[in-house]
């Protein structure tokens, strides 16, 4: 069960929504490696229609479902997938799809692994880059997008996408971002790409002000009360580890405030990671959620004023999903955190969407006048 909306749902300036509800609405995307649907539904919100998404989690293939059922889903490994065949599914022919969208696993490209130079060469998920652009090569669309992890902006691979890109006509923009610039209430550094064939494209301005932690959590009612089956999913901590929880102080207390003494043994052992056990605070932006955000252990995932971690749904909220986003509560807190945690946050792609629905204004109000130089193969092949 689903509750209604019980948090503020944040969005971009009027100016983002507006445009929106336009003639754009009609423009076409495809959202390779979806997860649960974070990058759907930011291109929806900026006026996208999803065509087609593909994602191999079984988990995350059924939360896709519960949010985007238009959404044709392929459910399987993409380097099985024929880039040509999904086009023709969707009624679209080469050069005609607006937008290419896609993370592709970046597990792989992440901070703590690429310490280990052996880990991020031999690790498979490296390669699903490739098959992203595979099928820039053969669907050609309009405009694609890119969102990973900033590491990923210095790996060899990546230096090969750019140069194909430039190679294929595409002109493109690259740039390490904070999410909490662009109404995501958490700190999250990632690096987009956005390119395009038909305009120069241009990074996305930035949000005036930010979205905190209160803005996004303080309305909800507490879990014990909530008809919201994933915010009250309950957790279960020891005694030790409850009692920690409560003498952490309120409001972005952290252990290193309670000396050594009332530490957790484990915890002597080590001097990093002091955000282990700490708590968000109201009037700041969230700490990075990652797949870990149902664990005071991962990170500073505790709530600001209630001696508990936030819940699911609030990890959720703090992702920049609105309240109503669907997830099965049977899938477990595991699954459904790692879904969270790994998803993109969609006022995030919402605001680089429309940045790039911008730009592609002119180009379309010139089809529009001009519909017979756009329907000869030479002047197809040109744009």
């Amino acid at each position: 069960m689903i509750s209604p909306a019980v948090a503020p749902n944040y969005t971009l300036p009027e100016e983002c929504s507006s445009l929106a509800k336009t003639r754009l609405r009609r423009s076409t995307a495809i959202d390779l490696f979806s997860g649960c649907g974070g990058m759907s539904l930011g291109l929806r919100r900026a006026g996208f229609s999803v065509q087609a998404a593909v994602e191999i989690d079984s988990k995350a293939q059924e939360t896709y479902r519960l949010n985007h059922p238009e959404v044709k889903l392929y459910s399987t490994d993409i380097r099985a997938l024929d880039a040509s065949a999904v086009l023709h599914d969707i009624g679209l022919r080469p050069r005609e799809l607006d937008l290419l969208a896609g993370c592709p696993p970046c597990q792989g490209f992440s901070r703590l692994r690429t310490k280990n130079k052996k880990i991020i060469a031999d690790d498979d998920r490296n390669e699903l880059i490739s098959d992203f652009m595979r099928f820039v090569r053969v669907i050609m669309p309009k405009t694609v997008m890119l969102e990973n992890v900033p590491a990923l902006g210095t790996d060899a691979r990546f230096t090969e996408v750019l140069r194909e890109l430039s190679t294929l006509g595409y002109s493109f923009v690259v740039d390490v971002l904070n999410a909490a610039e662009y109404a995501v209430p958490q700190r999250r550094k990632r690096l987009i790409m956005l390119a395009s064939r038909v305009h120069s494209p241009k990074i996305a301005e930035v949000v005036v002000g930010r979205v905190t932690v209160r803005d996004a959590l303080s309305s909800l009612e507490r879990p014990k009360h909530s008809k919201d089956e994933l915010h009250a999913m309950p957790e279960q901590r020891t005694q030790a580890v409850r009692t920690l929880i409560k003498r952490i102080p309120k409001d972005g207390g952290s252990r290193r405030d309670l000396g050594i003494k009332h530490q957790l043994g484990c915890h002597h052992r080590t001097n990093g990671f002091y955000d282990v056990y700490g708590r968000m605070a109201w009037d700041d932006v969230a700490p990075t959620i990652t797949s870990g955000c149902h664990n005071p252990s991962k990170g500073r995932f505790l709530h600001p004023a209630l001696n508990r971690n936030i819940t699911l749904r609030e990890a959720s909220l703090l992702q920049g999903f609105p309240p109503d986003y669907r997830f099965d509560v049977r899938h477990g807190k595991e699954a459904i955190a790692r879904m969270i945690g790994n998803a993109l946050p969609p006022p995030f792609i919402e605001a680089h969407a429309i940045a790039l629905l911008r730009g592609m204004e002119p180009f379309e109000e010139n089809r529009e006048q001009n519909p017979a130089t756009f329907s000869s193969p030479a002047a197809n092949f040109d744009c």
